[in-house]
């Protein structure tokens, strides 16, 4: 669905706005990692020793070319997390529990935290979802995407049931926009009949230079920041910001 484009340049965004960032790569594949331009070499400190050996965010923390934006990064060691943890206290909390004592005040430290969650539903998954506050979902703008989309609401309403009560949507955002597609306009008007307002105005369009710059280790606003890609997660990152100034401002009420 876009999940780690959206993770890196969402992050870049919330930056260069003003905003500090954490990103938490919870893909083994570690794509978010390299998209932002962390060598496999100098990840001395990654996310499997934060939630396996206990390690503090704050050394795992690396940070990255963009002003205000640092990254825990991955390692290709999490695909064996499910077994090495099968028997530990609170195997489904490592994440949050770590989150909690980073900083002097909890999440404080950082104005938000993103975390890339792996593509399919494991411990890692539910790591990401039991540490979460609320879920942003990239939709791409595709007839199979729905299909995912079901399974997902279906993991939430779990997580929600069994490890995170408090758990929320936060949004949907339709990415891979084509408007010369017709399915696209379809998949687009579908998604905000079924959820609303939940769905962001802000449309990440189809876009050559996002699809290239990962491939440099750069976020596609540092490779291209005038390109329609870029100026969407700009739009974008604002319009979160509003949105969860709304959100917190409910929850404190």
């Amino acid at each position: 669905m876009g999940k780690t484009t959206t993770a890196i340049n969402l992050g870049t965004a919330l930056a260069a706005i003003g905003e500090k960032v954490l990103i938490v790569d919870m893909d083994p594949q570690g794509n978010a990692s390299t998209g932002l331009g962390v060598p496999r070499e100098t990840r001395r400190v990654t996310i499997y020793d934060v939630i396996v050996d206990g390690r503090p965010v704050d050394e795992a923390a690396i940070e990255t070319a963009v002003p205000g934006l640092f990254i825990v990064a991955a390692d290709p060691d999490m695909s064996g997390v499910e077994i090495e943890l099968s028997q530990a206290d609170r195997r489904s909390y490592r994440l949050r529990d770590a989150l909690a004592k980073q900083g002097s005040n909890g999440h404080s430290r950082y104005d938000y935290v993103l975390i890339d969650c792996p593509p399919s539903l494991n411990l890692l998954t539910l790591n990401a979802m039991a540490a979460a506050d609320a879920v942003l979902v990239p939709l791409q703008c595709e007839f199979f995407a729905l299909e995912g989309l079901t399974q997902l609401m279906r993991t939430i309403d779990m997580v929600r049931q069994s490890l995170n009560p408090a758990l929320e949507i936060q949004g949907l955002v339709l990415t891979m926009y084509d408007r010369r597609n017709a399915l696209s306009g379809q998949v687009a008007a579908d998604v905000r009949a079924h959820f609303g307002d939940k769905v962001y105005d802000s449309v990440i369009p189809r876009n050559v230079r996002v699809s290239e710059a990962p491939s440099f280790g750069k976020p596609a606003l540092i490779y291209d920041l005038k390109c329609a890609g870029s100026q969407a997660y700009l739009k974008l990152a604002r319009e979160l910001v509003a949105r969860e100034r709304q959100r917190r401002q409910a929850v404190a009420a």
